[in-house]
């Protein structure tokens, strides 16, 4: 069998990969283990930045039908919420959508698109070859070998396909252990996202769909169990009446398990003709519900870089920034659940912490620099420094509204829906010919002011939402940098 680029893992990570590569017109394969998606939710939240990715596919409604805005996010369970609703962007907001319902509409859009998902598949061998990677697997039809230009490993944290490149994983052991479990509830508590933390622990409840409640749990000074020890329904109802002073009803339980706070990163994201994302390249403390929002960014990231380079479009840096862009990414995700582990205490002193930072993110920039860290709309890459230098070089850009040259007023995310570059000109002075199928040129203005838009003449923008490069309105040599530019990320 041959591909060009093989997937191994079909969760919501290695879906989203999938999707972004059919896009771009690469033949792609995921082969997956489990024979159908799993009913149970890790994750529950899908953040800003997530949003506004799926907004430039154009496939964000099929998500906002499925779930609930929540204006708010949270930071180590603290009493002050994070406020979303005042970040820079249309999608200010988190959604609140079971991780099933997610990979459901994600492998939808990737079928949809045209990429092949093998089910029921086991990856036995990854390895690379003279010019490309085999990969070995076995599905009811027997053992199979795939051929493939490149592999990505999206299986999780146990991903076989790091272990077998050499990547490193260092990082630390789980030293605490929360609970969680999906359960009917009799007497649910009122709010939307109920919290509770005192000296004998936190306990987070919150509504799912088909009258369920995520119940979580975390008591760190307690003794610790096995994190392979199964959880139990009156293990969890012990806990509620102890923290909260009551089980809330709770029965009925569909799904419970134990998450801890290890913490690793591979070292590298990319080692030859192999890379990885989501799980597989970071794992840490689910705090915040960081996880599976920084791989679905990974994917979004690495999608368009690794269709250039498997088309023989790519500059020779482009598929190593990945690993630049991303690592940096998922070490900042690192630190700030660290950060809220350590304030995961629930001692005297611990609490007295907890309060005084809970104070602090009254303070709108200190509340603002958490959600910008939660919402992941504060990522920002190294500008190319082989490009002169702008304030713009290396931002996201929200969903702005445009005046085109003609007239009418259009999103900026609607040309970014078929993944290609956007060449956007505020000076109406790009050459005709430079539409092709990998940018698109768009003349037009900002229908409202931006202070970071005040000098520019022209922007190239990233299939991914980011900006390549910004070329001033006041450089004399303006179009010759514009040309350069397109030179420099080989779109000329």
């Amino acid at each position: 069998m041959n591909t060009q680029a093989v997937i191994i893992g079909g969760g919501p990570v290695g879906l989203m990969l999938a999707s972004e590569l059919t896009l771009a017109g690469v033949k792609t394969t995921v082969i997956e283990r489990l024979k159908k998606t799993v009913p149970y939710s890790k994750a529950l939240a899908l953040h800003p930045r997530t949003l506004e990715l799926f907004a430039m596919r154009g496939i964000l409604e099929r998500f906002l039908d499925k779930g609930t805005k929540q204006s708010a996010g949270h930071f180590s369970m603290l009493d002050a919420r994070l406020d979303f609703s005042v970040l820079d962007s249309k999608q200010n907001y988190s959604l609140m959508l079971p991780q099933a319902d997610t990979e459901r509409l994600l492998e939808e859009y990737a079928i949809g698109l045209g990429a092949d998902i093998i089910r029921g598949a086991e990856a036995l061998a990854v390895t690379q070859t003279d010019g490309g990677v085999q990969t070995v697997f076995r599905d009811e039809n027997g053992i199979r070998t795939l051929h493939s230009l490149y592999a990505v490993g999206a299986d999780g944290a146990g991903s076989i396909v790091r272990k077998q490149a050499g990547i490193a994983f260092p990082g630390t052991d789980a030293t605490i252990l929360g609970t969680l479990g999906d359960a009917v509830l009799k007497n649910p508590p009122e709010s939307a996202f109920f919290s509770v933390c005192g000296q004998q622990g936190a306990a987070v409840i919150v509504p799912l769909p088909d009258g369920l409640y995520r119940v979580i749990i975390v008591s760190p000074h307690l003794p610790q169990k096995r994190k392979d020890e199964p959880v139990t329904e009156n293990e969890l109802k012990e806990d509620l009446r102890r923290i909260c002073g009551t089980d809330f009803g709770l029965s009925n339980t569909v799904w419970m398990s134990r998450f801890g706070n290890a913490q690793r990163q591979a070292e590298p994201y990319r080692s030859g003709r192999i890379l990885v994302a989501g799980d597989a390249a970071h794992i840490h403390f689910p705090a915040g519900g960081q996880g599976l929002n920084a791989g679905l960014q990974d994917a979004v990231n690495l999608g368009w870089k690794l269709a250039a380079q498997i088309k023989g479009e790519a500059p020779p840096q482009l598929l190593d920034s990945y690993h630049e862009e991303r690592h940096s990414a998922g070490k900042d995700i690192l630190r700030n659940t660290e950060v809220q582990t350590r304030l995961i205490d629930f001692t005297d002193s611990g609490l007295a912490l907890r309060d005084t930072v809970s104070a602090l993110l009254a303070f709108p920039e200190s509340n603002r620099y958490l959600a910008g860290k939660i919402s992941a709309l504060d990522v920002h890459y190294e500008p190319d420094s082989d490009m002169p230098p702008h304030v713009l070089n290396g931002k996201r850009l929200p969903d702005m509204e445009l005046i085109l040259h003609d007239g009418r007023s259009a999103r900026l995310y609607d040309f970014l829906r078929k993944g290609a570059f956007v060449l956007l000109s505020l000076r109406e002075s790009i050459p005709a010919d430079i539409d092709t199928g990998r940018v698109m040129a768009v003349r037009a203005s900002l229908s409202e002011t931006r202070g970071d838009w005040h000098d520019v003449h022209t922007v190239l923008i990233r299939p991914d939402g980011h900006v390549a490069w910004a070329a001033g309105g006041s450089d004399r040599h303006a179009e010759e940098t514009v040309m350069a530019g397109m030179g420099r990320w080989g779109l000329n």
